[in-house]
């Protein structure tokens, strides 16, 4: 066990270092006990009759699988003080985790499809991100377009986002992500842009990485998630290198839908001997069985990942956010104290 005792010792090494957590879907943070009472709480008749029923239908085969639960869930959640709860505790167990600053992923056309108002999914998970600020958790909000929908709905999702702009700080892309690829929505990002908001995408995880140089050339993306497949190419990954571009990898998620066969298979240390800018994240958590410090825990225990490898990581996820250098200074004098 390359510089630890024991696995105790490293998992207590994990759990001090300051961390930023940058792939994380907000309604992926639905926890099954929160799900029946946000039920109960606004009348919504669930296909489960029991908290642990609705655990049992978190496994899955695939991205689909995962999607077709994902959607479901999100029924429960109708009003501002919905997402305002969600969002709160989620930000609970990310300060349990030491985690620092977050940037938050969320699905609006999964909401407005259905009624919820634009101005409530957004305010009930910003004034929770304000309250966790004055705690010393920092966040930027990414609202993230669903591929599997038409570029047209994304534009007009943009346009319902307009007078949010001030608390929104980039544009995502995420759901079923093969028969999807990024140019799809070349002119959305590019409006994006031309807004001032910042510019991410899944590609690569299911995706071949054709995926990721669309993301690359068409979207002109600033942070690939996930982006696994990346591996196959190695002119993609030097382009990858090259760019200094973060990659936001998700273990258990990868492990959950079969990305990976076993997490001892993970990527994780070769993305980092090829030079990529790997950092570890929950994506999902309540659906793929772990927070950010158990994926930190999971992959360095399959891999026996160094203390070096570690920090590196932990420096990554800071250096990777879209926080200035001033405000990733801290964090990351934080980072070299423990090194």
């Amino acid at each position: 066990m390359t510089g630890f005792a024991n696995a105790a010792d490293r998992a207590a090494f994990i759990a001090a270092l300051p961390k930023a957590e940058l792939h994380l879907h907000i309604e992926g943070s639905l926890e099954p006990e929160m799900m029946a009472a946000l039920a109960q709480r606004n009348g919504v008749r669930l296909a489960f009759d029991s908290v642990a029923a609705i655990r049992a239908a978190y496994e899955f085969s695939n991205l689909q699988d995962f999607l077709d639960i994902y959607y479901q869930g999100m029924a429960v959640l109708l009003t501002e003080a919905d997402f305002h709860d969600l969002t709160t505790a989620y930000l609970a167990r990310a300060a349990a985790d030491n985690v620092r600053h977050v940037e938050i992923f969320f699905d609006p056309q999964g909401h407005t499809a259905r009624g919820v108002a634009f101005a409530d999914v957004v305010g009930g998970i910003a004034r929770a991100l304000d309250d966790a600020r004055a705690r010393g958790i920092s966040s930027r909000l990414i609202m993230c377009f669903l591929r599997h929908l038409s570029e047209d709905d994304a534009q007009a999702t943009l346009d319902q986002a307009l007078p949010h702009l001030h608390l929104i700080h980039g544009v995502g892309l995420d759901s079923s992500e093969l028969g999807h690829p990024p140019d799809k929505f070349a002119r959305v990002f590019a409006r994006a842009r031309a807004l001032g908001l910042r510019l991410v995408a899944h590609a690569g995880e299911e995706g071949p990485p054709d995926y990721v140089w669309q993301a690359l050339d068409v979207l002109g993306v600033d942070r690939i998630d996930h982006g696994n497949r990346a591996l196959e190419d190695a002119a993609l990954v030097q382009r990858i290198v090259g760019a200094g571009l973060t990659l936001t990898v998700c273990p258990l998620s990868n492990l959950k839908l079969c990305v990976v066969r076993d997490i001892t298979a993970h990527p994780l240390r070769a993305m980092l001997a090829a030079g990529l800018k790997a950092t570890v994240n929950s994506d999902d958590p309540a659906y793929f069985g772990g927070y950010i410090n158990a994926n930190f825990i999971a992959v360095a225990d399959a891999l026996d990942l160094t203390r070096d490898e570690l920090l590196i990581l932990a420096r990554n996820s800071f250096t990777g956010s879209f926080l200035s250098a001033a405000d990733q200074a801290p964090h990351l004098a934080a980072i070299a104290a423990l090194g």
